[in-house]
């Protein structure tokens, strides 16, 4: 049974449909079966892999208003071994429009779980807030990943989401685990960049991958192109990160799920 990863951290401009997105590809460039899923109202995970929300006759949002059902949202192979999920700003009125929904935060959960059995992982790229789409996110998650950007205030955002993941694990979602913490925009060259690991290092009591993925112009261009980095600059060294990332992805869930 496939995995359902959700990436999520509440502080923007972290890097975290960056990370969805890359992660997403490294996957599928090894050979598992992935489903994205575009959770994000700003819908940047949809228009970066180059598809434009006015050619879709389908989201995420008329999937949840029950319009259409999740087949006839899903866009096959946009690369190989890829599915995904489209979003766009419709999304941001889920919070308004199910806050009286008796189960609302169950709503996403019931969607995915069939699909599980059709994929090796369901990436969720949540929106930098907190609200119905991101606890209806980590509701439905069998774990999280948390991007954290080395800057100065990435521990006060870490400890924002890891407040949030608490409250779920509590009362919605006791099952849900924090798969891991990855570094973004990282740079070797700059004091506060290791300061911000080894503070997070010293003082997080839990996995952080040794993967950094580091500021990289090549990372930084792929979505204008509407391509991941694995396929804009295959050999750049965002991409080897990322795949690096994906290796680990794989080879700690063995050890979370056995």
């Amino acid at each position: 049974m496939g995995r359902i990863i959700a990436i999520t951290n509440q502080k923007g401009g972290v890097g975290k449909t960056t990370t969805a997105i890359n992660l997403a590809a490294s996957l599928a460039e090894a050979n598992q079966k992935i489903l994205l899923l575009d959770f994000d109202p700003q819908g940047n995970a949809t228009s970066g892999f180059g598809i434009e929300i006015d050619d879709t006759e389908n989201t995420i949002y008329n999937v949840l208003t029950e319009e259409c059902s999740m087949d006839e949202a899903i866009l096959v192979d946009v690369i190989d071994n890829l599915d995904l999920i489209p979003s766009d700003m419709n999304l941001a009125a889920a919070d308004i429009e199910f806050v009286s929904q008796e189960d609302k935060n169950l709503i996403l959960k019931n969607l995915l779980t069939p699909y599980k059995n059709k994929y090796d992982y369901i990436i969720i790229d949540c929106p930098p807030s907190l609200g119905t789409i991101t606890v209806n996110a980590l509701t439905a998650a069998n774990s999280v990943i948390i991007p954290i950007q080395c800057e100065y205030y990435a521990l006060e955002g870490l400890n924002q989401v890891l407040n949030t993941i608490s409250i779920v694990q509590q009362g919605l979602n006791t099952d849900l685990v924090v798969e891991g913490i990855v570094f973004t925009m990282y740079d070797g060259r700059n004091k506060l960049s290791q300061q911000v690991v080894e503070t997070v290092r010293e003082n997080y009591n839990g996995n952080i991958y040794d993967t950094l993925i580091p500021r990289n112009v090549r990372l930084a261009e792929a979505p204008s192109h509407g391509l991941p980095i694995t396929l804009y600059e295959s050999s750049s060294t965002g991409a080897d990160s990322y795949r690096k990332l994906a290796a680990e992805v794989m080879s700690k869930g063995d050890e979370i799920y056995g």
